[in-house]
């Protein structure tokens, strides 16, 4: 009994002491793993956030670029028919919203929705508009039937994504 006695004092305080060690330890890394995330996220984070504003920024550019007060006078040509320019609003409209599609991965799922919400807007507006003229008509007829329609809107779409781009960008420095 005695060395019964004797060995539960030896080793209960050095179970102890184990234990106490062990939660010590794992106290200690855990901090440690957390540091390590942290400094991980920093560095993702001065890494991506100068590639996401440059998304936003071509947003704003690609917004700007088809909404129809530039899209319009930057490539109509008075030489041109009403059906002419239509086809050329439609490519343009398709190519730039292409050429800047991969900028979805920086967006949020509200502003990249808003920004294809634009973009097909934009495009029925534009159908619509050069569905109640005849093809043979002037690039100018087009170009009048496309204001009135955006004049008859209550909510400018492009600028109401360009509003919403604008904000999240905003948000960054929040």
């Amino acid at each position: 009994m005695e060395n019964i006695t004797l060995f539960l004092t030896a080793t209960i305080p050095a179970t102890l002491v184990l234990f106490a060690m062990y939660l010590a330890m794992k106290s200690f890394l855990d901090k440690e793993a957390k540091i390590k995330m942290i400094d991980k996220k920093l560095n993702v984070q001065e890494t991506v956030l100068p590639i996401r504003l440059q998304a936003y920024e071509r947003m704003c550019l690609f917004l700007e670029r088809i909404s129809p007060n530039n899209l319009v006078l930057r490539v109509n040509d008075a030489s041109f028919t009403s059906a002419h320019l239509h086809a050329i609003l439609l490519q343009e409209i398709r190519e730039e919203f292409t050429h800047n599609y991969a900028q979805q991965m920086y967006l949020s799922d509200t502003a990249w929705s808003a920004v294809k919400q634009a973009v097909e807007s934009l495009t029925m507006l534009i159908n619509d508009a050069s569905s109640r003229i005849s093809g043979e008509n002037t690039s100018i007829d087009l170009a009048r039937a496309i204001f009135e329609r955006m004049a008859q809107e209550k909510i400018d779409p492009v600028y109401a994504a360009l509003a919403i781009v604008k904000n999240e960008a905003r948000q960054l420095f929040d």
